[in-house]
């Protein structure tokens, strides 16, 4: 959880939820959720390991992919505004290069 909630900083304040799932081998944990219009997020992955474990992706209501931090060296940090609320799908996994199982942790969080 610390390396989680030392990338919202002071700038963000936590949704609340802890998105959490312990996967092994290529397994997908999935996650959904609403962003709103107008607002600034952070989503922050972490595995309890080094930074960059994770591997996210995000979904809109069509499957068309809005953002995956893989092309961004698996940033365990990324910072969204959205222009209109949306219902999206979260997909993370391990970086298997690095880690074969482990723990899943995200936090979303929004800037008041």
């Amino acid at each position: 959880l610390k390396n989680c909630t030392k990338h919202l900083g002071t700038e963000f304040i936590s949704d609340g939820q802890q998105y959490k799932a312990l996967l092994s081998g290529g397994e997908i944990a999935e996650f959904h959720t609403t962003f709103y219009a107008s607002n600034h997020y952070r989503i922050v992955s972490a595995t309890g390991k080094d930074e960059g474990n994770v591997i996210f992706s995000i979904y809109d209501q069509e499957n068309h992919l809005i953002f995956t931090n893989r092309e961004h060296k698996n940033s365990p940090y990324w910072d969204f505004k959205f222009e209109n609320s949306m219902n999206c799908t979260i997909e993370a996994k391990l970086n298997q290069k690095n880690v074969s199982s482990g723990f899943i942790l995200m936090l979303i969080g929004f800037k008041q």
